[in-house]
């Protein structure tokens, strides 16, 4: 398995995206959604990570600098075909690491509640996300939940 940065020109991402925006479309109301499209992830605020097996892509996640100290995990997903290989484990490890170095406070994130984000929930209580109050431009509705990892 292999993070690497960049990648968002390859096919094999954007089709992962789409599927993305795809599954938190399906699963959450109307107005809910904050993921990010393509031209979203290209700011320079973004670092936009990809997990490899070779050729294969496994994942992606992104950092956002939110430019008070703190940064945004976005854009986590895996591959259906990679499910239960570690690969969400081993990309939020890398932002956990690249946040650290950027001497970042905290690390924050926003996602929806119900069924199909309940795997996230798990992965980001497994590694110290707490629960926390919305941040940045967000507003707290009965579907999203918001967590912080306390990085000082």
């Amino acid at each position: 398995m292999e993070i690497r940065e960049g990648g968002l020109d390859d096919p094999q991402v954007i089709g992962l995206l789409e599927i993305h925006a795809g599954g938190m479309l399906a699963n959450s109301p109307p107005g809910t959604c904050h993921f990010l499209d393509l031209s979203g992830l290209k700011t320079p605020d973004i670092t936009f990570l990809s997990c490899w097996d070779g050729e294969t892509l496994l994942g992606i996640g992104a950092l956002k600098a939110l430019g008070d100290g703190t940064g945004e995990i976005k854009s986590m997903r895996t591959a259906q075909a990679a499910l239960g290989r570690g690969v969400g484990t081993a990309i939020l490890r890398d932002i956990i690491a690249r946040a650290r170095q950027r001497g970042y406070r905290a690390l924050k994130l926003e996602t929806g509640t119900g069924p199909a984000f309940d795997a996230a929930h798990a992965l980001y209580k497994r590694h110290g996300f707490v629960p926390s109050p919305a941040f940045a431009d967000y507003e707290a509705t009965e579907f999203n939940c918001f967590y912080a990892l306390p990085l000082t």
